[in-house]
């Protein structure tokens, strides 16, 4: 295994969509609800040790090797919102096309070919972190992170908001992301035994509620 995919995986400028999306904070940023640091870290923990579990835990199932078909069928499960099923999978269609160019894989191949308009990000994520020789964790902790980084990055823009300030937020998040990211591949790894059900199922209504909202916007910024 080398570490280093990690960094690679992980790394903003992997060409995976995300910079196209702001985890809801756009929509959080309109209803007022951030409005500046403090609000983006309380917005961003409530996240995290939500749907950013549930996709942490997919991630790392899927790095275990765990079915990704049914891997998917517990994600569409698990978000509600239909402007953010579409969005997930159109965001696991952006990433398989870079984790195929960069760690090319049977695995990935097969994916590809069962959702050719895309799998579930998180479990594409995962499968890629297998392709690339990473871990339960090391999916995991990528997928948390990507759960907090995405809506840093966006209030930047949205807000103007110091990116110093927003940097500082994700560091203070650093306790959060450790917790989520071992809580999550412990559930993993009790798919083996136990299907599915052992995955986190932690709700976000707030978010999907937004997702809709947002997706009636005749102007956005970002697309989710």
């Amino acid at each position: 295994m080398s570490r280093a995919a990690l960094l690679v995986l992980a790394d903003g400028r992997f060409p995976a969509g995300g910079h196209a999306h702001s985890g809801g904070a756009e929509e959080a940023v309109k209803a007022g609800r951030i409005t500046g640091a403090a609000s983006l870290e309380v917005f961003c923990r409530g996240r995290l040790h939500t749907s950013g579990l549930v996709s942490a835990a997919l991630a790392a199932a899927a790095a275990l090797g765990a079915d990704p078909v049914a891997l998917d069928a517990a994600a569409d499960a698990r978000t509600p919102s239909p402007a953010l099923r579409t969005a997930a999978r159109r965001l696991g269609r952006q990433m398989m096309r870079a984790a195929r160019a960069t760690w090319p894989h049977p695995e990935l191949d097969a994916l590809a070919r069962r959702f050719p308009k895309g799998a579930h990000q998180p479990v594409v994520l995962g499968l890629t972190a297998r392709a690339a020789g990473l871990g339960p964790e090391d999916a995991a902790y990528c997928s948390a992170y990507e759960a907090v980084s995405g809506p840093a990055t966006a209030t930047v823009r949205l807000l103007s908001l110091d990116p110093f300030d927003a940097t500082a937020v994700l560091a203070r998040l650093a306790p959060d992301l450790d917790h989520v990211a071992l809580r999550a591949a412990d559930a993993a790894r009790r798919v083996a035994d136990e299907g599915v059900d052992a995955l986190p199922a932690a709700s976000a209504p707030l978010l999907e509620i937004g997702a809709e909202a947002h997706a009636a916007w005749p102007v956005r910024l970002f697309a989710s």
